[in-house]
């Protein structure tokens, strides 16, 4: 999730562990250890596939931060001892503050590799968006205050409650999506549309109204939104895989890379002379966030080439104000088949 989110979270954590014990400084250090592992950001990679697919990776093993918890703790009791908790304890602490930033990760839709060095599909449980205020706000109000005021045993009952609620609002979460999804694959079922994938994710800033997209035996994708106030049934649009034109890149390491970090959630198009890579696992019709150039055609023939991001509409506030009419008004839907030409529109 966004950085802000994963310090306040980091703080509370911390506090709810140690505060009693280290006061305000508690929040700093738990603020700090909170954002370590986003620090990957700062390696440089020579194309946007590699960065895109190395970042969450070792930094968010939670093999490699159960061993970084124990020698850090080890590190700081040989430098800063203290008599008012055990070496356990702050081990304890170091551990959750990093694992939730993991685990907080992994329930959004980017992709986080908590098993690395071993190489399974990047964890993107997709039930929370990366940037929600009904998650943070809680937290930036209760570190704020104990900031502020210091934690003593109120405040330090607070952040025990924050917390509380953060986790039911998770769970929460993980609850609407399995109920988008249910709903999803029951209406196209009654269509007779033989579903093999089914992949959903929260629109922006809310876990109200959802987004689904759903793969055919076919070679299409089904996209719509689903509000958890609908009463109909979904209205989706078909769309194409175009899953032929990827057979020049099916052999190429960056292509492959791709497919293995995105369970293969892409999308081929040919825009002129260069066929053109899109994740569709964020964004949505029209407007996604990650596509990429990935081979130009001269002379009748593909060339590979190194992979380079490819410009187009990412949206903005006039889809923000119409995904949320969506949330209250099942009527107001979303034109995504005719915003579907922007994925075959040439940026120049």
């Amino acid at each position: 999730m966004d950085s802000i989110t994963q310090a306040v979270f980091g703080a509370a954590i911390q506090g709810a562990m140690l505060g009693r014990s280290q006061g305000r400084k508690a929040l700093v250090y738990g603020a700090f250890l909170g954002t370590l592992p986003d620090l990957d950001v700062m390696i440089r990679y020579a194309d946007p596939v590699s960065a895109m697919t190395h970042h969450r990776g070792f930094s968010h093993s939670l093999i490699v931060i159960s061993v970084c918890s124990l020698l850090f703790a080890w590190l700081i009791r040989r430098w800063r001892p203290a008599p008012d908790y055990t070496a356990g304890r702050l081990a304890l602490t170091i551990w959750l503050v990093l694992t939730t930033h993991v685990l907080l990760d992994a329930l959004t839709s980017y992709g986080t590799q908590i098993w690395w060095p071993f190489t399974p599909t990047p964890v993107s449980w997709s039930s929370i968006f990366i940037v929600d205020p009904v998650f943070t706000t809680p937290l930036v109000l209760a570190v704020l205050a104990g900031l502020a005021i210091g934690i003593g045993r109120r405040m330090h009952a607070v952040i025990k409650g924050v917390l509380v609620f953060c986790f039911a609002y998770l769970a929460f979460t993980v609850g609407a999506k399995i109920l988008v999804e249910h709903s999803a694959a029951k209406a196209l079922a009654n269509d007779d549309v033989e579903i093999t994938e089914v992949f959903s994710a929260p629109a922006p800033l809310n876990t109200l109204l959802w987004r689904v997209i759903l793969k055919d035996d076919q070679d299409h994708y089904y996209e719509g939104f689903i509000s958890l106030f609908d009463r109909g049934a979904p209205d989706f649009v078909r769309l194409p895989l175009n899953t032929a034109l990827a057979a020049p890149l099916v052999d190429t390491p960056y292509y492959g890379r791709l497919r293995w970090f995105t369970g293969n959630w892409l999308r081929q198009d040919v825009i002129g002379d260069t066929l053109v890579v899109t994740d569709l696992r964020m964004g949505m019709s029209g407007h996604h966030f990650f596509r990429f150039a990935m081979a130009r055609e001269t002379d009748g023939r593909w060339n590979m080439l190194v992979p380079m991001d490819w410009p187009g509409r990412r949206g903005g506030m006039p889809e923000l104000r119409m995904l949320w009419q969506r949330i209250w008004d099942e009527g107001a839907r979303l034109p995504l088949g005719r915003w579907d030409r922007y994925m075959t529109e040439s940026p120049w």
